[in-house]
């Protein structure tokens, strides 16, 4: 009297599951733009990044993260020391130089 009776469900149309995938198709197509907007360019300049402290060689010219702009004299393996000023030279992380320079963008005065 007050249980309800219980009827077993019809089968699924195929309809149904087309229903749930488009209704997610939104969702992948934003994953798919933010993929290619945000991360693949992300992935680019970290690769360039790696490829330049990599080439890091002497008598390079480059700008660090704090804004020092100086001269590369020795090259180790996580470390770069930079000549900043005449007989002045700092050791930095490979990591903290952003930017290598043409040749002769520094002058000396």
């Amino acid at each position: 009297m007050f249980i309800s009776n219980a009827y077993a469900q019809s089968a699924a149309t195929p309809g149904l599951m087309d229903g749930n995938l488009m209704s997610f198709l939104p969702i992948i197509m934003m994953f798919v733009v933010l993929y290619f907007l945000m991360i693949r360019p992300q992935m680019k300049r970290q690769k360039e990044q790696k490829a330049m402290m990599d080439a890091l060689a002497k008598n390079d010219e480059v700008i660090t993260v704090g804004g020092i702009l100086g001269k590369v004299t020795k090259v180790a393996d996580g470390y770069v020391t930079v000549e900043i000023a005449d007989n002045t030279e700092v050791v930095i992380q490979k990591s903290a130089v952003t930017m290598l320079l043409p040749k002769g963008t520094i002058k000396t005065v």
